[in-house]
């Protein structure tokens, strides 16, 4: 058993948890073929098609895959991208980041800690206070608000 520490903002503290590990096949069989291809094969949703920007109320976004702590709604901006963007991660804790040299480019992708999904890339064109834009796929993040905590 692999275990890997994230915050978990309900008990708003550091937590020891197991990772979660599960074959391609796995996962093909637990999410729709859109969010499988996102998140375990590193696709990208067309941009525009995400409904978060109509998220105004205050709560996390959760990884998809495993429901890991990843953003709070507070850190949401609109990029003019057409996908989800943030400046920060609710912890470092929580996610991974790696170089990605695919499509010809240097990239950073961005990783669930807990469960390896693939959720989009960093770049360093974002609003203050970090200067940091967390590009996201919706599909690889779901909302839980404030009041479902």
């Amino acid at each position: 058993m692999t275990t890997v520490q994230i915050y978990d903002a309900k008990q708003n503290k550091v937590m020891t948890v197991e990772k979660v590990e599960k074959s391609d096949a796995d996962w093909k069989k637990l999410l729709p073929e859109e969010q499988y291809e996102i998140t375990t094969k590193k696709g990208t949703e067309s941009p525009g098609t995400c409904t978060f920007g109509n998220v105004h109320e205050s709560g996390i976004f959760q990884c998809v895959r495993c429901g890991t702590d990843l953003f709070r709604s507070s850190t949401k901006f609109e990029s003019g991208t057409g996908w989800p963007s943030y400046y920060e991660p609710i912890s470092p804790f929580n996610v991974v980041q790696q170089p990605d040299m695919s499509l010809g480019m240097v990239r950073t992708e961005v990783l669930c800690a807990r469960c390896d999904s693939h959720l989009g890339h960093v770049f360093d064109d974002g609003p203050p206070p970090t200067g940091k834009r967390y590009c996201m796929n919706g599909l690889a993040l779901k909302f839980v608000s404030k009041d479902q905590l």
